[in-house]
């Protein structure tokens, strides 16, 4: 049974979507109908072949491994819907550069990681995802 990365195209088409904006400030709408869903989630509404074992690959995971994960694919759903509010509540005068930068940049990072986890299938190192650590890196983006 295999994990599967289809889950990280919702956090992608987002990374895409942010990556926009400062071409065209009406992304926004598309960006605020952007929902988070969980990796069980997405596959239980999945028609893709894999899903049932992406599930039950899910389910087989051990309690640190599914704790971590969840933790990684709640900070970035947090990332894309703080940067979309920050974007939504800036005046159109404004850049977006900078925001769409930072956020970018993390997501990025988050999906890359979440990544690494799901090719390896929540084995390794990259089963070591430490919830302290993702959530104080989006704590900095969000202060800074």
């Amino acid at each position: 049974m295999r994990l599967s990365t289809d889950y990280l195209n919702r956090h992608s088409e987002a990374l895409m979507l942010l990556e926009m904006v400062p071409m065209d400030r009406a992304i926004l709408v598309e960006l605020r109908a952007w929902r988070a869903v969980s990796y069980s989630e997405h596959f239980e509404a999945s028609s893709l072949r894999c899903a049932a074992e992406a599930r039950e690959a899910y389910r087989q995971l051990g309690a640190r491994e599914v704790a971590g994960f969840d933790e990684l694919c709640a900070a970035m759903d947090r990332l894309v819907l703080t940067a979309t509010a920050l974007l939504d509540e800036m005046p159109d005068s404004e850049d977006p550069a900078l925001i769409v930068d930072v956020a970018c940049l993390s997501l990025r990072r988050l999906i890359a990681r979440a990544a690494a986890f799901i090719n390896a299938n929540g084995q390794g190192d990259a089963a070591n995802i430490d919830p302290g650590v993702v959530q104080a890196e989006v704590d900095a983006l969000i202060a800074g």
